[in-house]
């Protein structure tokens, strides 16, 4: 059995629950609001995060209203920024196909992204759980500082590994953390086993953003941008961090700096990504995100060996081995 199918085995029906409440939470009069929404799920992606919140909730106990709920108020809020995040970058392109602020245009990207919070807010709601609720609101405080961040680093002299991570840890691992975190909370956990989950949920977005990282060094139409679309957005992403730390290059530092302020041609980024690659920025990139999945398989170590458990292990490994 592949990855995939290891990994919806346990929660299949479930699974089908979740996409029928996602479903109906998106109907609307507005024929404007419809047209965006549906194309936004023309894409709707592998549903790895509402995947992986039944999971943990299936860990615990029988899914319930409460969970699905959840799931469906987590992942209209990750719709949502990902669609905000298009108009803050000036992003084009959102998983090979054409983003909605580029069909559109900003005001209407921003309105769409609105409607989504709100629905992910009326959804949560729906759980009638204080906790839950609790971590909706703050994954939504999270991803915004996460953002702001990422923008003031980029007057920031030094290339730090430190906001790098913290940057990944807000944008990224604090969507996966809420997801198994509020999973373990609609099935009733104590509050040893919330932060087990929240923790696990954190190692696995942090392996994620890493590979996603990596994938911007190489040119994929299967990935849907091109190599160097982070630094077209004046983004230093690990590999090029630790190529920069480790040799001390003026040559690739002036370039790096322009790249933060925007300034950098395509054959300068071009450069830089080369430079990332023969200083070993892939290399360390990749092991520092083994050592993460390693910190996730450690704590799945402590559980029976269940279906669920066996999912798990299988989620880990497709984020590490996806191509796209």
């Amino acid at each position: 059995m592949d990855n995939s199918s290891l990994i919806k085995s346990p929660i299949a029906a479930e699974l089908d629950e979740f996409k029928k409440l996602f479903d109906t939470s998106l109907t609307s009069s507005n024929f404007l609001l419809n047209e965006a929404i549906s194309h936004i799920r023309k894409k709707n992606g592998k549903m790895m995060r509402p995947m992986l919140l039944l999971l943990i909730a299936k860990l615990y106990g029988p899914v319930c209203p409460e969970t699905l709920h959840a799931a469906v108020s987590l992942e209209l809020l990750h719709t949502a920024s990902l669609v905000h995040d298009d108009v803050v970058d000036e992003s084009t392109e959102r998983r090979g196909q054409l983003s909605v602020n580029a069909i559109y245009n900003n005001k209407v990207a921003v309105l769409v992204g609105d409607y989504l919070l709100a629905t992910s807010l009326v959804q949560v709601g729906k759980t009638h759980n204080y906790a839950i609720i609790d971590v909706v609101s703050r994954l939504g405080q999270n991803l915004s500082e996460g953002e702001l961040l990422q923008l003031s680093n980029v007057s920031n002299l030094q290339f730090s590994e430190e906001i790098y991570f913290d940057v990944i840890r807000k944008k990224t691992a604090v969507l996966f953390a809420a997801c198994t975190k509020a999973g373990a909370l609609s099935v009733g956990v104590t509050d040893e086993q919330a932060e087990f989950a929240r923790l696990f949920g954190e190692y696995i977005g942090l392996c994620f953003q890493i590979k996603d990282d990596i994938f911007d060094y190489y040119d994929s139409k299967e990935i849907g941008k091109p190599t160097g679309n982070d630094m077209l957005e004046g983004k230093l992403t690990l590999p090029v961090l630790y190529a920069l730390n480790s040799t001390c290059d003026k040559a690739a530092e002036e370039i790096a700096m322009k790249v933060k302020d925007g300034s950098a041609t395509s054959d300068e980024i071009a450069r830089l990504i080369e430079f990332a690659k023969q200083y070993g920025g892939i290399e360390y990139a990749i092991k520092t995100m083994y050592a993460y999945k390693e910190k996730a398989l450690s704590l799945l170590e402590t559980l029976a060996d269940t279906d669920v458990k066996a999912a798990l292990v299988a989620y880990l490994d497709f984020v590490v081995d996806r191509d796209k």
